[in-house]
């Protein structure tokens, strides 16, 4: 992995100040796109380039680092893309950047068309003075609509008046007599994204809940959960958040949200309801799945559908909860807990309690128990990076999701994503150092304390330990100057050895007395929560799920599951906005029969 971003010192110097290289760098990349003259088009790019695609040309999520790989895929991709109509976009004219004293890149954003859909680019250029040229740091391209689908949105929408049949043909449609094209299992952000994409793009489309309500997944969390990702990065497809919305969301607020967002697009979802069993039928190329509806008072309606494919909707790990083994549990007198089961620390006033575990989910817990003056232990078994809202939410998300001057939440998504994760790897580092500076009393408190902090793979921070392992950090709301302040207290030496009668005993002879032990230890492999809906051996031929691989895309999700007609769509609510649009277009595209293979040559395994 590079260890830097190209500076002006290995540059030979800063670049001309005039924005009109943008235009001719455009020109020349146009030229020879449209001629399919791959050696000139890598004269365009630096040697240690990146051209990051999703779905446009490679049907996949591919990121391509140095010219000889570049020059492969080119060869391999360009001429049948039938690349054309390369324009500069009239909204983001090209932009000269420096994000630090020493780093400044152009930034040009075009539009294109391929032979089955439209799409948008951005290329970050860097002034090389030994060539004395500009050419592409980073190229990105993606797929954003296929010909002949047209949204129902804006100018598209229903234009007929409808007299007193709204609430009997929205009642029919929950009925699907006819199966839907599309089932989703899920309909928490991740199960609305899709739905409200596909059914945009007019593809019939079912979510099946197992809730009562919709937003229950947030609604029965702790009472003290607050999301810690501000409101501009959190927006869903199609329904922004109100302009009067906090900042910070409280999950029962979003929980309220997303019922209201299912209703207002008229989302066809049946609650209280299971998949009893979702078998591949090899030789119809469907899915056949039985669904246990919940019926109005009780019971369940077994329904068979088939269904040409099915996404995967139901969080990060699918909601089953690591729970360690230790032993002398069945000895223990008090209550023993995962962090999904805790509700409230009111119940456990004037009782002891420890928590296992040192990331996000232990701190909001731990915080809310002393806001009760409980006395409550945190026991960090590995190092934590933390930042604070204060100072790193701003810088983090700066020009993009952050004020009410951010571009919107499609112009930033589409920014965010242009940048390989490599590359935001490095960026991140030098953010993650100038946040700790601003943090340096709070970070300097826990280490007198001994909390084990780091600053993430390679100093690289937050957003990259969220791709690489879905955790291990805190975002600091006031939990951390607790530990600080002794309000909570930590353990952050030896191991478990076994619960006694009253607590917890620990590899250096200490003990920890307890009425409450709660384990915040995360979730385990998505995996698991598929093994009472599908056959095994289709389990198993899926593909790791979640993580980054060595191109740095995430592993699994959004695209190639291992089988062409099932889909993962998991991750926060900004990845959930973005993807969901990938994973519709994918679908809609096989449906048209537009759909092409799957780039693999050079895919790591």
């Amino acid at each position: 992995m590079a260890k830097d971003l190209p500076t002006h010192s290995t540059l030979g110097g800063p670049p001309p100040p005039s924005v009109d290289a943008g235009q001719a760098w455009f020109t020349s990349f146009s030229n020879v796109i449209s001629s399919c003259d791959v050696p000139a088009l890598l004269g365009l790019i630096r040697e240690d380039g990146f051209w990051r695609d999703m779905v446009a040309l490679t049907w996949d999520f591919r990121t391509f680092k140095g010219t000889d790989r570049i020059k492969e895929f080119l060869h391999d991709r360009l001429q049948g893309a039938e690349l054309s109509s390369l324009k500069l976009s009239n909204d983001f004219p090209p932009k000269l950047e420096q994000p630090w004293e020493d780093v400044t890149w152009l930034i040009v954003t075009f539009t294109f068309s391929t032979k089955v859909g439209t799409g948008t680019g951005i290329a970050r250029l860097v002034y090389d003075h030994k060539p004395g040229a500009w050419q592409a740091y980073t190229i990105y391209t993606t797929l954003s609509g296929l010909h002949g689908v047209t949204e129902a949105l804006g100018s598209n929408r229903l234009m007929q008046p409808n007299h007193g049949q709204w609430l009997s043909s929205l009642a029919q449609t929950l009925k699907f007599e006819k199966d839907p094209e599309v089932l989703i299992i899920g309909a928490g952000q991740a199960g609305l994204d899709v739905s409200a994409r596909l059914k945009m793009m007019g593809v019939s489309v079912l979510c099946v809940e197992r809730n009562a309500r919709i937003g229950d997944q947030w609604r029965e969390r702790y009472e003290a959960l607050c999301l810690h990702d501000p409101v501009w990065y959190d927006h869903l497809p199609y329904l922004p958040f109100p302009s009067a919305w906090p900042v910070y969301t409280p999950a029962a607020k979003l929980a309220q949200w997303l019922e209201f967002y299912a209703q207002a697009l008229e989302l066809p979802i049946w609650l209280s309801s299971t998949i009893e069993s979702c078998t591949w039928l090899e030789g119809e190329g469907k899915w056949e799945v039985v669904v246990l509806r919940g019926k109005e008072g009780g019971g369940k309606e077994r329904r068979v559908m088939k269904v040409g494919q099915v996404v995967y909707a139901v969080g990060l790990a699918g909601g089953v909860p690591n729970m360690p083994k230790i032993a002398g549990m069945d000895e223990f007198k008090g209550k023993i807990i995962h962090s999904v089961q805790h509700t409230t620390a009111k119940d456990y006033v004037g009782k002891k309690v420890l928590i296992i575990g040192a990331a996000t989910s232990a701190h909001d817990i731990a915080y809310d128990f002393a806001n009760h003056d409980i006395d409550v232990t945190m026991f960090q078994r590995d190092s934590t990076h933390v930042i604070t809202t204060k100072h790193g939410i701003p810088i983090l998300m700066g020009g993009a999701y952050w004020g009410e001057d951010s571009p919107s939440t499609e112009q930033a998504d589409v920014l965010f994503a242009s940048m390989p994760i490599e590359v935001m790897r490095l960026a991140h580092a030098r953010l993650t150092r100038q946040i700790a500076e601003l943090d340096r009393e709070l970070l300097d408190g826990l280490d007198r304390v001994g909390f084990k902090r780091n600053d993430g793979v390679e100093g690289s921070g937050l957003m990259y330990l969220y791709f690489s392992k879905g955790g291990g950090y805190y975002l600091d709301v006031g939990a951390s100057q607790m530990i600080v302040d002794g309000k909570i207290g930590l353990k952050s030496r030896g191991e478990i050895d076994r619960f006694t009668s009253s607590g917890v005993r620990f590899s250096d002879g200490s003990e920890i007395p307890a009425d409450l032990v709660v384990f915040a230890t995360g979730y385990g492999n998505i995996k698991e929560s598929m093994k009472s809906m599908f056959a095994p051996d289709l389990i198993e031929n899926l593909k790791p799920v979640w993580g980054v691989d060595e191109e740095g895309e995430i592993k699994g999700v959004w695209g190639d599951s291992g089988h062409p007609k099932f889909w993962y769509m998991l991750g926060n609510l900004s990845l959930c906005r973005f993807y969901s649009k990938h994973i519709a277009l994918q679908i809609k595209a096989m449906q048209m029969g537009v759909f092409g293979d799957r780039y693999q040559k050079g895919k790591p395994s």
